[in-house]
């Protein structure tokens, strides 16, 4: 393993410093199950795993917002508090390579949503420019709480707005996920015996025959989902395949995801959207504002900031706002980031306790730097 950090790396950990985020240290190795259960699809199929001498599910530390969040509920610290890291991580990339640094902040605890919302955004913004220096970047959000309501106001099941908002961070996944609300698929054809247990609606059942035959075949749950999360998938595919999306819904929705705007006209366009659409999503809208408020006494300039209604990040535990930000010229993504408040209590909180951060790709930064020396 590479242990050569950035040649900026002392940049990052002064601005960690200027901007009050704990430098922390977070094991290489981690429990893989976290990840498994909440990491999202495209992460889990890239995740490098192992086994401990007793056959625990361990794998290499693939990001840093699931560890530093079970380290905070570990220790037992107070909250709000911020985290600075930098290290690596590993896993299987698209691009090539395996093992690569990023750095980060995530906040935690803190009461004002927006507000930490934006100092999120600040921070990420902050430490692209001080890295690189007149590089003109573009910022994308959007809003995964906006999407939610827009889902619970058009009255959709709650099974299909569960299965919408699952997907939603996925372009793929969501248009598919969309076609079947508009048209459910034929029943799958499976054996007899899961079928009737299907029908019934008899999770445990199921789940216990799913096991014994993934135990029969050989398979381990480590290698894809759970037993219990197979069976649970079934039974809600089967509940749906009985309600279908009218048009008139169906429309409502692609007008809401074709939103794009400049984010300083966003608010105008999401409200223009709920009263033409004759939606009450005001509560979501109003949270929107006010983080938008927030960017402002930042100082992010909004001119390089646009708002898509589309743009979700393909991990699971995010819960509302959600950013990315981009180098002009660079098609790839330099940091992600966005809000998880339901993460700690996942991962075994005693309390709900609100979390944002964002991770920055290292090595895409300096490929950046090298391209302008």
């Amino acid at each position: 393993m590479t242990t050569r950090y950035p040649a900026f790396a002392n940049e990052i950990l002064d601005l960690f410093a200027e901007r009050e985020a704990a430098l922390t240290d977070i094991a290489i190795i981690q429990p893989a199950d976290p990840f498994l259960d909440m990491a999202g699809e495209d992460l889990r199929r890239r995740i490098f795993l192992t086994e401990s001498e007793t056959g625990k599910s361990l794998c290499l530390r693939p990001e840093f917002t699931i560890p530093v969040c079970r380290d905070h509920i570990e220790t037992r610290a107070t909250t709000p508090r911020r985290y600075g890291y930098l290290g690596e991580v590993f896993r299987q990339r698209r691009e090539g390579g395996a093992e690569f640094f990023q750095a980060g902040i995530e906040d935690l605890g803190a009461g004002d949503r927006a507000g930490a919302d934006a100092r999120s955004l600040a921070d990420a913004h902050a430490l692209l420019a001080r890295v690189l220096p007149g590089r003109g970047l573009r910022v994308t959000l959007g809003d995964q709480a906006v999407f939610e309501a827009v889902l619970a106001a058009l009255g959709l099941p709650r099974g299909w707005q569960e299965r919408l908002a699952r997907a939603f961070g996925s372009s793929e996944m969501l248009d598919a996920a969309i076609a079947e609300c508009a048209s459910p698929p034929a029943a799958a054809r499976l054996p007899r015996e899961i079928a009737s247990l299907v029908a019934r609606g008899d999770e445990a059942a199921l789940s216990d025959r799913i096991q014994q035959d993934m135990e029969a075949a050989g398979l381990s749950a480590t290698a894809g989902r759970e037993p219990c999360e197979i069976a649970r998938r079934l039974i809600e595919k089967a509940e749906l395949r009985s309600v279908r999306l009218a048009d008139s819904a169906l429309d409502v929705l692609k007008s809401f995801l074709a939103i794009r705007a400049p984010l300083a006209e966003a608010g105008e366009r999401l409200a223009a959207f709920a009263g033409e659409a004759g939606l009450f999503i005001d509560e979501a809208v109003e949270n929107f504002n006010e983080r938008i408020s927030r960017i402002v006494e930042q100082d992010v300039p909004l001119s390089g900031i646009s708002y898509s209604a589309h743009f979700g990040r393909p991990l699971d535990y995010y819960t509302g706002f959600i950013f990315e930000i981009g180098a002009e010229g660079m098609d790839q993504t330099l940091v992600g980031g966005g809000r998880y408040d339901r993460l700690l209590t996942l991962l075994g909180a005693e309390k709900p306790i609100p979390g944002v951060g964002f991770s920055v790709w290292l090595d895409r930064v300096s490929a950046l730097k090298e391209q302008a020396e």
